[in-house]
């Protein structure tokens, strides 16, 4: 996994858009995901290449159709890797603590 990549990928609202796209219907061609953007399909291409390098989005060809397909293993590699360690029993700790010193 190229780490760079998919935080890069991830820090653009558009890009963090066409992954919950797809989460929400995978398989969309460049025209159906154009659709629910306001943006020129040449910018959707962009940011779909990006999304591609970053190994966040893979495509199979049907046709004269290209379909987009989220690919979630650079996402849990991320989170095994950065965000698994810190997970509920550290976490609900400092929120209890952070909670009580600002008197809520």
């Amino acid at each position: 996994m190229d780490a760079d990549k998919v935080f890069k990928a991830l820090g653009d609202p558009t890009r963090r858009r066409l992954l919950d796209l797809l989460h929400g219907r995978n398989g969309q061609t460049l025209g159906q995901l154009c659709e629910n953007l306001d943006m020129a399909r040449q910018s959707v291409t962009q940011h779909l290449d990006l999304l591609e390098a970053a190994n966040l989005v893979t495509t199979l060809k049907r046709g004269r159709e290209k379909l987009h397909f989220i690919n979630p293993v650079p996402l849990h590699e991320v989170y095994e890797r950065w965000v698994r360690k810190f997970e509920r029993p550290r976490l609900s700790l400092l929120h209890d603590l952070k909670k009580e010193l600002e008197g809520e």
